[in-house]
């Protein structure tokens, strides 16, 4: 052998040698066994390819996981193993895993994946699994019996061996009876009844066992208040919600005056109104605030203005103890027709009656007390008459002073009696009027009724009595008679209410030899939603005057009907029809008169 040919041999076999030798070490460095589909390979797909849908991939190779029948999943790697020759990747695995979420391992929600559903691996809808306790039976009466038992059964079953005593067996089941048999704690009868209000209050209690099943249930539960869609929105200002609108109508009296063949006229009425309410955790104030001014065209001496402003409020000084005030303002002049209007007017003199009232109500248990006083101040503007000259009313102006009591009991939730007693004194400026008469008195007032605030069917106040006044003129008679006040509403069902008001008045008159006036007014209204934008109502009210010391009495009488239109919250649109006539002992005074009106109501 040549020198130079064993060199030339031994160095290739030496590195074939080596090579081989490298690719042992590494064959015998992997695992013995590897998970299918967990060694990424370039034909893995991608993380955006697994969102692609199966249709985009059609003509990709789809990758066979299992292991080939060929080689065992033991077998080691080799040259001559296809999957061996691959090159690794580092690229991001298929997302694997789902939660009931929705999402994978890689943070990537799963198609189709639905809220809330159990899922097998397999992907098909497992239904939620069965209750283990029987129907009608409570979950925790079901562990203390079974707890029972098995105690019973832990603590008569000590036998020899595996077998189980009789006495063991009759224990456990008599302590899982008598487990059984304990009653559920009763259920309180008594149910609260809301007051239908929007605070939420409660107006009392009625025990439910003598209620069917289905009304005390649905007693139990609160029910919400239906919010109307058109009711006043209001603005708030500070601590206090403010309702502002105003009333524009324009109309026709076929008798403005009030007499006996009276002339007619059109008309426009303007009247504004404001209510502003606190709200306060405590103590209260209520502002209600209403005018108006009709201007007719053709007979304008009876324009008239009119006013009634009232300011209420509430000082709770204790729980059981509050500090209440009123102040009220009245401007207005004498109805047309009225004995006291002068003839030859140019306009109707307009008084003005300011006044205030405070007091103290405590409360006992469920009596209550309420002592008020109460200072009032009426004035008239001097007459104007058509031929130039005036005539001054100071005669009529006079101060008035008096006190009430009135003690109530809540004798039963939504019904509240009371007895109410007043006393008050008058006294004019002029010691004799312009007929030389004085007309001082004092009077005093006693009646008995109840207050009622039955959840939402009946709320408002009705009572009964007797009110006399004596004046200081001898020549004057004694003014006393029946009185009957009230102011309910009656809720007949969602879409029909029923309004009743009446109240009985002493007033004050300037016609010769008599007392004063006794006056009694009664109404009805029927109130009916059609749709809860349309609203008819029909009227009824009666009234009688009676002039003490004369023979003259009057009954009067109006009947209208209205149908009102909401647009919206802020806009309402009313046509109104009204009857009035009268009725008089004293010829020549009877009149009848029908008043037509359209007008628009802005609200805000």
């Amino acid at each position: 052998m040549r020198r130079g040919v064993v060199p030339g041999l031994v160095i290739p076999a030496g590195a074939g040698a080596l090579i081989v030798a490298l690719i042992a070490v590494h064959g015998y460095a992997q695992p013995a066994t590897q998970r299918p589909g967990l060694r990424p390979a370039f034909e893995d797909p991608t993380e955006d390819e697994a969102r692609r849908p199966a249709t985009q991939r059609r003509g990709e190779r789809k990758r066979d996981a299992r292991p080939s029948s060929s080689s065992s999943s033991s077998s080691l790697p080799n040259l001559e193993t296809p999957e061996s020759a691959r090159l690794p990747s580092f690229a991001s695995p298929p997302a694997s895993g789902a939660g009931l979420t929705g999402y994978n391992s890689v943070n990537t929600k799963r198609k189709g994946a639905t809220k809330g559903a159990t899922r097998t691996p397999a992907g098909s809808l497992v239904a939620p699994p069965l209750s283990i306790t029987a129907p009608g039976t409570s979950p925790t009466a079901e562990l203390l019996r079974n707890t029972a038992a098995g105690t019973s059964a832990r603590t008569g079953s000590r036998t020899t061996g595996s077998s189980t005593t009789a006495t063991g067996t009759v224990t456990a089941a008599a302590k899982a009876a008598r487990v059984a048999a304990i009653p559920a704690p009763p259920r309180s009868p008594l149910v609260r009844i809301p007051d239908g209000t929007p605070t939420g209050g409660i107006a009392g209690t009625v025990n439910s066992t003598t209620l069917p099943a289905g009304a005390a249930t649905l007693l139990r539960r609160r029910t919400a208040l239906d919010e109307d869609p058109y009711a006043q929105l209001g603005l708030r200002t500070g601590a206090f919600i403010v309702l502002p609108a105003v009333d524009v109508t324009a109309g026709h009296d076929t008798n403005p005056a009030r007499t006996q063949n009276g002339r007619a006229s059109s008309f426009i009425t303007t009247s504004p109104e404001v209510i502003a309410r606190s709200d306060w955790t405590r103590h209260e104030v209520t502002a209600t605030l209403r005018g108006s001014y009709t201007a007719y065209d053709k007979l304008p001496e009876f324009d008239r203005p009119s006013f009634d402003g009232k300011v209420t409020g509430r000082l709770d000084v204790l729980r059981d103890t509050a500090l209440i005030g009123e102040g009220t303002l009245i401007v207005g002049t004498d109805n047309p027709g009225s004995p006291n209007v002068q003839a030859g007017l140019t306009r109707f003199p307009i008084y003005t009656t300011l006044g205030g009232t405070a007091g103290i109500q405590q409360r006992f248990n469920r009596v209550e007390v309420t002592a008020k006083g109460t200072v009032e101040r009426t004035e008239y503007q001097d007459s104007q008459f058509t031929d130039g000259t005036t005539g001054s009313n100071a005669d009529r102006d006079y101060n008035r002073y008096g006190a009430t009591l009135r003690t109530s009991y809540d004798l039963m939730p939504g019904i509240k009696p009371f007895v109410e007693v007043s006393a008050d004194t008058r006294r004019h400026d002029l010691k004799a009027d312009r007929y030389g008469i004085d007309r001082d008195s004092d009077g005093w007032t006693l009646k008995g009724g109840s207050t009622f605030q039955i959840s939402r069917k009946l709320t408002g106040e009705i009572s009964a009595g007797w009110l006399e006044r004596n004046y200081k003129d001898p020549s004057l008679q004694q003014l006393s008679g029946f009185l009957f006040d009230a102011s309910l509403i009656y809720s007949m069902s969602a879409l029909t209410n029923v309004k009743l008001t009446a109240a009985t008045v002493a007033g004050e008159t300037t016609v010769p030899g008599t007392a004063g006036t006794l006056t009694r007014n009664a109404g009805i209204e029927i109130e009916h939603s059609f749709r809860r934008w349309l609203i008819g109502a029909v009227k009824f009210n009666y009234g009688y005057d009676d002039y003490v010391g004369s023979a003259r009495k009057d009954d009067r009488y109006s009947i209208a009907g209205s149908v009102t239109y909401k647009l919206n919250r802020m806009a309402q649109v009313k046509a109104e029809v009204r009857h009035d006539w009268l009725n008089s002992t004293i010829p020549g005074v009877d009149y009848e008169a029908t008043v037509f009106m359209l007008g628009m109501r802005l609200q805000r």
